[in-house]
């Protein structure tokens, strides 16, 4: 995906990253640093318990299974049954675009900020809400920024803003596995759509 002639949102900062990084082995050295970060804010957190192999192993298998046959069968159903043709690039581009795009704005930077904002001291109750905001507008700008962005109009900051809080609100209340879900099965619907 990192060098797609279709961009995501997420693929504004990636881009950005590599360019910065000179190197792929810098590159993939920075997202290892960033993957150690992530485990020390869990444990920092008091979310360690939650990596447990009984917990940590079903959730593994769960995804393999549907890996494997989520993109079979949406094809199957799509293309088939319902003769709407998306096209294989369209699909990797939903489920990139899905898993991506969660990873960096609800997993990295909603979840970022509230650990920032409450360290520095505010309510949580303040915390969330603001990062939520924060993290959705920005969610919905890269998908603007940069050669290969969709032309802005208030209607998609608007509309991507708001599909930013719902999948944010998935997140916090649920799980990120229940956000990416989310995220890639509505950009499968729309790819399927357009």
């Amino acid at each position: 995906m990192l060098f797609a002639g279709r961009v995501n949102g997420a693929d504004i900062v990636t881009r950005l990253l590599y360019t910065l990084a000179g190197s792929r082995t810098v590159y993939l050295l920075l997202h290892v640093m960033l993957a150690l970060l992530f485990l020390l804010w869990i444990r920092r957190a008091n979310r360690w318990s939650t990596l447990r192999l009984e917990i940590a192993g079903p959730v593994i298998l769960e995804a393999a299974i549907y890996a494997m046959t989520l993109g079979a069968l949406i094809t199957l159903v799509v293309d088939r049954m319902l003769g709407l043709g998306i096209t294989g690039n369209e699909m990797v581009a939903a489920l990139g675009a899905g898993v991506h795009e969660e990873l960096l704005f609800r997993l990295g930077l909603f979840a970022g900020l509230v650990t920032v904002f409450t360290g520095a001291g505010n309510d949580r109750r303040v915390s969330v809400p603001l990062a939520l905001v924060v993290s959705s507008v920005l969610f919905a700008a890269a998908h603007h920024a940069g050669a290969q962005g969709e032309p802005f109009t208030a209607h998609a900051m608007v509309f991507r803003t708001l599909a930013g809080c719902a999948f944010g609100a998935i997140f916090w209340f649920r799980s990120f596995a229940h956000a990416v879900y989310a995220h890639v099965l509505y950009d499968l619907v729309v790819a399927a759509s357009s």
